[in-house]
């Protein structure tokens, strides 16, 4: 989850941190049954659209995101988190309070929430560049910087791709009618590189599962989801069982977030997600959160309200929904906010 407020506190740091909580869950069951979209296939739309309405949730192959840009990219995010970077972390202490972008650890928002990640943070839109943002950029090696924009600008193009394939796939005749609200030079996406510790010697013993990350949805309109080759991922079916998603080191997981959501009028489920902390491994996770302009306003599209249906969501703006979110918890059902 990524929401960025104007009103977010950055004293995360400087706050007492509560210790990461551990589940006593039964094991999960592995979920086999992940859709799976090939973009390159004449079928990818009927696919794609059926496991947006069934799981909001699929899976990417044949994405032609070259290999050895992913692997660079794991690489450096490894190396950064290894690293004492002390620097970095006085930095984000010393951080404007209005901008919780850069660096952070176990403090998930400002409402309470913990897990045992530590994470970067960046605003992906050159126009709308934080400060923290900036100071981060100027503190990595050129090298990571580079190769940090490479891999955003083709998660912008996977997502433009993905989502003018959803429209399709709807009937949508305007192509472009959802790609362009997150392709649009004053989009609001954000990029998130999360890093989950492996577990100590005595909590392996002890097999404890961390919760590295709450249960939630992602409010923007559809989340890139990458990861190492380590388990974690876990998400909600529709009769409330939780599923354990099997790693894809060479794939790329897609979310349908709130905001698609209210633009589909209900016909796609914004997914609810968590990730458990591996007991052994380290797990790195890279997310591109394709979010509208601030001004954007987030209704059903016409297209897909016919005269007999009504609207079951009332009008907002992305920054509205934004603040209102940033001033819940992580598992809140945020949309309740927005029914009609």
């Amino acid at each position: 989850m990524v929401v960025v407020s104007h009103n977010t506190s950055a004293l995360n740091h400087l706050l007492p941190i509560k210790p990461c909580k551990t589940t006593t869950t039964t094991p999960t069951t592995i979920f086999t049954a992940t859709p799976e979209v090939d973009l390159s296939h004449p079928e990818a739309k009927t696919v794609m659209v059926k496991a947006c309405r069934d799981y909001g949730f699929f899976k990417i192959i044949n994405h032609g995101v070259p290999f050895d840009l992913i692997a660079d990219l794991e690489n450096h995010a490894l190396n950064f988190f290894n690293h004492p970077h002390s620097s970095v972390k006085h930095m984000h202490m010393a951080a404007p309070p209005h901008d919780p972008f850069g660096y952070g650890s176990n403090r998930i928002g400002s409402n309470g929430d913990v897990g045992c990640v530590e994470y970067l943070l960046l605003n992906t839109n050159p126009h709308l560049i934080s400060p923290n943002s900036l100071l981060i950029l100027h503190q990595i090696p050129m090298l990571f910087r580079c190769v940090l924009e490479e891999y955003i600008g083709e998660m912008k193009k996977m997502c433009c791709e993905v989502l003018e394939v959803m429209a399709e796939g709807l009937g949508i005749v305007e192509k472009n009618a959802l790609s362009k609200v997150v392709g649009g030079e004053k989009n609001d996406s954000c990029f998130r590189l999360n890093h989950y510790p492996a577990a100590t010697t005595t909590e392996a013993a002890e097999e404890k599962m961390l919760v590295g990350f709450g249960e939630h949805t992602d409010p923007q309109i559809i989340s890139v989801l990458r990861s190492n080759n380590t388990s974690g991922l876990q998400i909600c079916l529709n009769d409330g069982t939780w599923v354990s998603i099997p790693p894809d080191p060479s794939s790329f997981f897609i979310n349908v977030g709130d905001s698609l959501q209210v633009m589909t009028n209900g016909r796609f489920k914004s997914v609810k997600h968590r990730v458990l902390a591996e007991s052994k491994k380290t797990r790195v996770s890279m997310i591109y959160f394709g979010g509208a302009a601030l001004s954007e306003k987030i209704t059903p599209l016409k297209s897909l309200v016919s005269k007999d249906e009504e609207s079951l969501y009332k009008e907002f703006t992305w920054l509205e929904y934004k603040n209102a979110a940033y001033k819940s918890r992580l598992a809140d059902n945020r949309l309740s906010l927005f029914e009609k």
